[in-house]
């Protein structure tokens, strides 16, 4: 039997707050790499030193998987964004960007004495910014703010079946 909960109307507006800055961070991070035609993610996947750098670094050595990943990531992180920011398929959404985020930190973990050519803005142990963002959106994941303020609130009206899927 499910409960029927309430959340303060504060309560509602950070979270959709923090959906909309962290929607807003994938969705310019996509735009920045798209509208950049020598942008890729090779130096960053050579750069590789957590527990999949070598699934990583392998990535690297075929031009077509090379495009076929640049491409992938540049538009993953778009979709992840406008779907956080918009409020559609915000449950899938959520779930993508932590995927994406999960990739990232097992190929750029924040361990102690792990140099990389880029450096982290800032010293982490264990814990850095992706981790972060990664909670959040587990967080986001559980709270239904795109039924209040998003096409998610429409689209249950419409295709009831994508509550049954859990996909909003």
């Amino acid at each position: 039997m499910e409960t029927v909960r309430t959340y303060t109307k504060a309560q509602m507006t950070w979270l959709m707050i923090l959906r909309l800055f962290i929607g807003w961070h994938f969705m310019y991070e996509g735009l920045v790499k798209i509208m950049n035609p020598k942008w890729t993610s090779l130096p960053y996947l050579l750069d590789s030193k957590g527990p999949a750098a070598s699934f990583f670094i392998g990535l690297t050595h075929d031009e077509a998987l090379m495009a076929s990943v640049n491409f992938l990531n540049e538009w993953a992180l778009l979709l992840i964004g406008l779907g956080l920011t918009l409020g559609c398929l915000y449950r899938l959404s959520s779930v993508g960007g932590m995927i994406l985020l999960a990739m990232y930190t097992l190929s750029h973990p924040s361990f102690v004495g792990a140099a990389y050519m880029m450096p982290f803005e800032g010293s982490y142990l264990w814990i850095d910014k992706n981790l972060v963002e990664l909670a959040a959106l587990g967080l986001l994941c559980v709270f239904p703010t795109s039924q209040i303020i998003g096409f998610d609130r429409m689209l249950g009206r419409t295709c009831p079946i994508l509550h049954k899927l859990k996909l909003i």
